[in-house]
């Protein structure tokens, strides 16, 4: 079994694959605090209550855009899995030609979900991933990482709103009946879901203006399922993307010895 791991700014996501199905998966608050005993209790009791066996993880890969949790995660996945992590970043084989003008700066989870969308899917293609940043990565039909664009996300947007607003309470990011609010609450999740969802179909509809018409759109991230079935743009919702592409780039460098200071490539 593969242990995939995506650090994220707001959760981090580990997924268990057997062969290529993905066994379990579980999301866990990104706490800087915790120490790495805490993270491998926790994910014992994961592991157990899921009825699978850490022993047979035979393979460990993460992705991170969180520096100082990669440490914490590397020793515990060390100590209870007895197993050195592949780490995703510089030397990593990808299969992913990166078309920025700094390739380092492209976020780790951004690589992961190209390679995994593009593999499923083909292309052209848009990703929009709904986490901590709303981001939109575009790959071209030949395979090619050309950029995107980077949004606040959902989540800490209507943190501001609610911290930056005295009479206006936390809500749950539910579709309202309708898009004109007839009380508070519904006048915030209109303005929420529908509001991110035209943000999504305007920024889908101009990206495609420079990669095609015929590109195809997927959604993934913790509030896809929320926000994409508002939308006329999106084609496909895959809530694993990332640890797919996880799992992908794990395989391709087994026969690849990772050497520092390369591109991801």
């Amino acid at each position: 079994m593969i242990l995939a791991i995506d650090i994220g700014n707001t959760n981090i996501v580990f997924g268990v694959f057997n062969d290529k199905i993905l066994a379990a998966n579980w999301r866990l608050s990104t706490d800087r605090n915790r120490t790495a005993d805490e993270y491998g209790v926790l994910l014992k009791e994961l592991f157990g209550l899921s009825g699978l066996n850490m022993k047979a993880v035979t393979g460990v890969v993460i992705s991170s855009v969180v520096p100082p949790v990669n440490s914490l995660i590397e020793s515990m996945i060390e100590k209870f899995f007895n197993l050195n992590p592949v780490l995703v970043g510089p030397g990593i084989k990808t299969g992913i030609s990166i078309k920025l003008d700094n390739p380092r700066e492209l976020g780790a989870d951004r690589i992961v979900n190209a390679v995994a969308g593009y593999s499923l899917y083909g292309g052209p293609l848009i990703i929009v991933d709904f986490g901590t940043a709303t981001t939109f990565c575009c790959v071209t039909a030949k395979g090619e990482y050309l950029g995107g664009a980077i949004a606040p996300g959902i989540g800490i947007s209507t943190e501001a709103l609610f911290n930056k607003a005295a009479k206006l309470p936390r809500v749950e990011l539910n579709k309202p009946p309708g898009v004109i609010g007839r009380n508070t609450i519904s006048a915030m999740q209109s303005g929420i879901v529908f509001g991110f969802a035209g943000q999504v179909e305007i920024m889908v509809r101009r990206m495609k203006q420079e990669l095609g018409p015929e590109t195809q759109v997927v959604a993934t991230g913790g509030l896809a399922k929320v926000i994409a079935p508002e939308t006329t743009v999106i084609d496909k919702i895959n809530p694993s993307l990332t640890l797919t592409g996880l799992r992908m780039i794990y395989e391709r460098n087994q026969n690849h010895p990772v050497s520092g200071g390369q591109s991801c490539k």
